[in-house]
């Protein structure tokens, strides 16, 4: 199924999947050879600027909770 042999390109969730493991430094081998022999280029860069935006909102909107609560 995840066998960087098949043909088929990378589904979204694959790909979504190798962006945050790419993100915190444990990308496997076999999903970094499927996605540089069978993924686009454009779609990994498209979901890593995705998954940036949404991880520092994130980290702002637990930050100003954590403030809020603080009473600061």
């Amino acid at each position: 199924m995840d066998d960087p042999v098949d043909n088929k390109p990378p589904t979204l969730w694959q790909m979504l999947h190798s962006v945050m493991a790419a993100a915190f430094g444990v990308q496997s081998g076999k999903n970094r050879a499927r996605d540089f022999t069978h993924g686009k280029p454009g779609h990994f860069v498209i979901l890593g600027i995705l998954f940036t935006a949404v991880f520092a909102l994130t980290l702002f909107a637990i930050v100003k909770l954590v403030l809020h609560f603080a009473g600061v």
